[in-house]
């Protein structure tokens, strides 16, 4: 699938846009994330999937780069950057400094949020559903479904664990059973033991460069 060329002046307005049609469905989101018990989680998720929702639907206005900055701010709140950058960095984190962990964080959270405004970078009637939810050491997992026409269901489930009253993910699994942060892990210690901490965070800067970027990139 190409992605369509945004030109950079239209970014600012693009975003604009978006928020205007998508600032009640942030106002929902803020709205879930106090909430106690499976239903807290599973509507964490939900509000997150009504932000997707919409920068699909408005792909095409945003662009790449405008999905990007349209997701980041949700993905900052929904999600535990911190604690997941530290698990996909695994034993390593606790050599490093603080200033390299927090430069890692935010370059993590920045991948996050550039893998998400890639992988939905369209709209062709696809429905994200929350189907379900269950305890799991210590927090939820939420269950969810990507429904696509004519094509079998993509299944995709989210670890819930609470932090300072608000549920957040931990971790995503793909398919229901793969591990992102386990996939993450070992990604990262091949490039750590190779590059080091600078070569960490340098890879992933390129990353949401390439993710990011508004040049159309074949399928």
């Amino acid at each position: 699938m190409r992605v369509a060329r945004t030109a950079p002046g239209k970014i600012g307005r693009a975003i604009a846009l978006f928020l205007a049609l998508g600032g009640s469905a942030w106002g929902e989101v803020a709205a879930a994330l106090p909430h106690d018990g499976q239903t807290g989680a599973q509507e964490s998720v939900r509000g997150f999937y009504r932000v997707l929702l919409m920068t699909m639907k408005n792909a095409r206005t945003l662009g790449q780069g405008g999905r990007y900055a349209a997701l980041a701010p949700i993905v900052n709140s929904v999600f535990d950057v911190p604690s997941m950058a530290r698990l996909a960095v695994g034993p390593t984190w606790d050599t490093l400094t603080p200033t390299q962990q927090q430069r890692i964080t935010t370059a993590f959270g920045r991948y996050v949020s550039a893998t998400y405004a890639d992988r939905f970078n369209s709209y062709s009637g696809q429905q994200l559903e929350v189907t379900g939810g269950e305890p799991y050491a210590g927090g939820v997992i939420v269950e969810t479904k990507i429904i696509r026409a004519g094509q079998e269901p993509v299944t995709i489930n989210y670890m819930m664990r609470q932090h300072q009253g608000a549920w957040q993910i931990s971790d995503v699994y793909l398919d229901g059973t793969i591990s992102q942060l386990a996939t993450q892990r070992s990604e990262f210690h091949s490039i750590l033991v190779r590059d080091g901490v600078e070569g960490l965070i340098s890879a992933l800067a390129r990353k949401v460069d390439l993710l990011t970027s508004n040049t159309p990139r074949s399928p």
